[in-house]
């Protein structure tokens, strides 16, 4: 999303009330972080018959998942939907509510006009150590979990999805990213892309791209990733990219996470 399109939809977020409903999760829980100094709530959406079997289950990590004016509740009812349409793998949804998303899922810029709009940013190494090294740990005691990892995420929760496919490819099985705010630091990570496919390890990773009608500046990013794949696609990856030009960043998240969902993890 180009910067002033980017501080519009801020504003407006800000100001309007959720459109999700209300739901009441499985669970939920404060999980202590080191790493971020503090307690982060995790809300958890369970499959259908979870209690009664001893099956183990694929895990989604949902950024932005928290119940009011964040995605647990849309996402998990696609999920649900899916799940007993016979289309998706059950699964466990663990959504991470947000607390400071504009710190937690941006890397550290260095371009001056990003540093003046988000002058907060920078934080997403530390959240990405949270989420493998103190997170999937605690999921891994509490649930039957067969070892499937994947991380879903739209506009900055999609650009960290992104940064964390490039840079540390190894931390989640699979990788979803609608959207993904690629403009950030003047489309630095974008830049990297090349590089950072070339040195980093992708066999059995899988990754879903999207993005919508989201202006020149923000498509450039996605374009120059989607290159990158197109041009040297690491060995065992699995990719697809699905640019939906009717979407717009308000819709782009459901076709999204329908589409991407079932190819990242099928039925079996």
């Amino acid at each position: 999303m180009h910067r002033r399109r980017f501080l519009a939809a801020a504003a407006v977020a800000a100001l309007a009330p959720s459109l999700a409903r209300a739901v009441t999760p499985d669970g939920t829980f404060m999980v202590d972080s080191r790493v971020l100094g503090g307690q982060r709530r995790v809300n958890i959406a369970l499959p259908p018959g979870y209690a009664g079997s001893k099956r183990k289950y694929p895990v989604l990590y949902l950024l932005d998942g928290g119940t009011v004016q964040e995605d647990f509740p849309k996402i998990t009812d696609f999920v649900a939907q899916m799940i007993a349409a016979g289309t998706l793998a059950p699964m466990i949804v663990v959504g991470i509510e947000g607390v400071d998303r504009k710190h937690d899922l941006t890397h550290p810029a260095t371009f001056a006009d990003d540093l003046k709009l988000l002058p907060q940013s920078g934080g997403s190494a530390a959240y990405r150590r949270f989420l493998v090294d103190e997170l999937q740990p605690w999921v891994k005691a509490r649930y039957r979990v067969n070892g499937q990892k994947g991380l879903i995420g739209e506009s900055l929760a999609g650009l960290f999805v992104v940064e964390t496919f490039l840079r540390e490819p190894q931390a989640f099985d699979a990788y979803l990213a609608a959207s993904p705010s690629l403009w950030w630091d003047d489309q630095s990570l974008s830049r990297e892309a090349s590089a950072l496919l070339a040195k980093g390890k992708f066999s059995g990773r899988r990754l879903y791209l999207s993005i919508g009608d989201e202006g020149t500046t923000m498509q450039a990013g996605v374009d120059r990733v989607v290159a990158a794949l197109k041009a040297k696609p690491p060995k065992g990856l699995l990719w697809r990219y699905d640019p939906m030009p009717k979407e717009h960043h308000s819709t782009i998240y459901d076709p999204s996470a329908k589409a991407g969902l079932p190819w990242l993890f099928p039925p079996r």
